[in-house]
């Protein structure tokens, strides 16, 4: 660890040192030398793209909602303020990960998916214009290698997030879901934006990305049945973050995403934190 740490000291001294540019492992370990430096790890803009957890927290129609439930607030018999809660939720709701297990057999639960998928370089893949009037809108193969083109990259060894625009929405669970009803007879409801099949296919068999994320509440648009999406993804142990905030925020490229899910053993998903880090 002291070699560690004297070699991120060194490289904290280079001006041109940037995070985005290096592979997620490395990244962790140098966050980790760091920190027994006592010295401050990342510097940049910080940007939050994760809801908070409360009463409006918006679920799958077939999912418990979010509960906190008080367990003591205030003052104690000792004299000093304390507080404490239970909290309660569905493994799928608000901004959350879905683990490849949720959707494929055989594939990484929570506790299983390597941390160099989840703190990586990530770019933005921004189609909220073509997709703002449209809950049925589908991002395709010709989005992403428009982008491509546009960008002068690949969509290659990054966590890939989708901008629809829809979380411009939130939390109005009429106009982000197309419903507010719940239970079985509203998932015939649901309208919004997602990842085309055929795109979830190119993007996990024609390239290689860390994870893909969006700003709706599932990578299949709101009218799937089979969720080809899901399964063209989880296939490749490919995780997804969905309910995403702030990706109107976001350039197309140049930044870095930290996204850190509790670590449920044995989980499809669960509830995410996941920031971006734009360099100074």
């Amino acid at each position: 660890m002291l070699l560690i740490s004297r070699s991120v000291c060194a490289l904290h001294r280079l001006a041109a040192f940037s995070l985005r540019k290096l592979p997620g492992f490395l990244i962790f370990t140098l966050l980790n030398g760091y920190a027994a430096a006592g010295e401050n790890p990342v510097s940049g803009q910080f940007i939050d793209l994760t809801y908070a957890f409360d009463e409006d927290t918006i679920y799958w129609p077939t999912a418990e909602p979010f509960e906190l439930e008080v367990v003591f607030k205030g003052e104690n018999e000792r004299g000093y303020h304390y507080e404490a809660n239970n909290f309660s939720a569905a493994e799928h709701g608000g901004t959350h990960m879905d683990a490849p297990a949720h959707f494929y057999r055989d594939r990484h639960t929570m506790e299983e998916i390597p941390l160099e998928r989840l703190i990586s370089e990530a770019v933005l893949v921004d189609v909220s214009t073509r997709c703002s009037d449209d809950p049925d809108c589908q991002i395709d193969v010709d989005d992403l290698k428009a982008w491509e083109a546009q960008n002068d990259m690949r969509l290659d060894h990054a966590v890939v997030l989708l901008r629809t625009g829809w979380g411009r929405f939130w939390p109005d669970r009429s106009r982000y879901m197309g419903t507010t009803e719940r239970g079985e007879e509203a998932i015939a409801k649901l309208r919004f934006p997602g990842l085309h099949p055929d795109a979830a296919r190119w993007l996990a068999e024609q390239r290689v990305v860390k994870a893909v994320g969006l700003d709706t509440p599932s990578i299949d648009f709101g009218r799937s049945r089979d969720f080809g999406s899901h399964v063209a993804l989880s296939r490749q142990n490919i995780p997804i973050f969905e309910n995403l905030a702030n990706l109107d925020r976001l350039p197309p490229t140049g930044f870095t995403v930290v996204a850190l899910p509790m670590k449920i053993r044995g989980g499809s998903g669960g509830p995410l934190r996941i920031i971006a880090v734009l360099p100074d």
